[in-house]
């Protein structure tokens, strides 16, 4: 996916507050993002190796979801499992819809036999925190609309096994899959059986990073704010039974994602956690470079991830 940043721009006086590489507000509460955001349209071909297409979870406020579906074999009775993915962007780039994200979870659900649902959340500064983590929990609770085969959606309700259901996302993606994974923990979500989650080189607090999160989030607890710094009580809590996280070694998230796992190990939580570390590689290197050696072993252990025998 080519997100590359333009080069840092010069601060001019119209400019309240400026968050490179995403975004700056100007003293008029116009919002200007650095990197455009290319949409993909979704591709209901019944002859193509995945199919996808999207749906309107909820009107007020907009909140969608791009659904894709591998080719299903003769054997249509058999349900797949079904991973919801959250995309990244530090919360105020990017969509389920860009065509780097659409074609990272086509891969996905090509490679690992499985239905996805992408969540395309409302982004902030124009819609501040807690709309992504709101939003998500509504297209959860769509997901679980679909337990007993009678949901609005087709897809879901004859070929999704909601009993085998996977998070996963980078970095802002994956707080916010952590922070799903807890809320479960905290109020359920019936007819839904979260086996694991995927956290790719996630975004927790403890870097300059924390002042744009603070920004976009106006009603927020400080630096202790247990979306920012997961709680021992909501790692204790969290309702899935196995935890994967990927760090790069040059990435200046990589302590945040392996603090986490520390954090996790010591909290009580009863489930297996494993960390997989790129050594040389950077921020989200698997969504720059999908072909590169490294980029395909992130995607072939996630694929096991999924698939691994219970």
């Amino acid at each position: 996916m080519k997100m590359e940043p333009p080069p840092s721009p010069i601060i001019t006086d119209d400019v309240a507050h400026q968050f490179f590489p995403f975004f700056k507000v100007y003293k008029d509460g116009r919002v200007e993002r650095f990197m455009p955001s290319e949409k993909h349209p979704p591709c209901d071909d019944p002859s193509s190796s995945v199919r996808s297409k999207d749906v309107v979870i909820s009107s007020e406020p907009v909140v969608s979801a791009r659904v894709f579906m591998p080719r299903i074999p003769n054997n249509p009775e058999k349900k797949l499992p079904l991973v919801v993915y959250i995309h990244g962007g530090g919360f105020s780039i990017a969509s389920a819809f860009h065509s780097g994200y659409h074609k990272y979870v086509s891969s996905l659900v090509a490679k690992a036999n499985v239905i996805a649902v992408s969540v395309d959340y409302r982004l902030a500064p124009e819609h501040p925190i807690p709309a992504c983590y709101d939003d998500s929990w509504a297209v959860l609770k769509w997901v679980a609309s679909h337990a007993n085969g009678d949901g609005p959606d087709p897809w879901l309700n004859c070929h999704a096994d909601l009993g085998r259901v996977f998070f996963a996302g980078d970095s802002a993606g994956a707080n916010i899959s952590h922070n799903m994974t807890s809320r479960v923990g905290s109020t359920g979500l019936p007819g839904v059986r979260i086996v694991g989650v995927a956290l790719v080189h996630p975004y927790f607090g403890g870097t300059e990073d924390d002042k744009m999160w603070l920004y976009m989030c106006p009603e927020n607890g400080g630096l202790d704010d247990p979306r920012l710094k997961p709680a021992v009580e909501d790692l204790r809590k969290l309702d899935c039974e196995r935890v994967l996280v990927f760090v790069a070694g040059k990435d200046h998230l990589r302590e945040r994602g392996t603090c986490y796992v520390e954090a996790l190990k010591g909290s009580g939580w009863k489930g297996t956690v494993e960390i997989v570390e790129h050594e040389e590689e950077r921020h989200v290197f698997h969504l720059m470079k999908p072909e590169s050696e490294k980029a395909v072993d992130l995607m072939n252990r996630l694929v096991s991830f999924i698939n691994q025998a219970e």
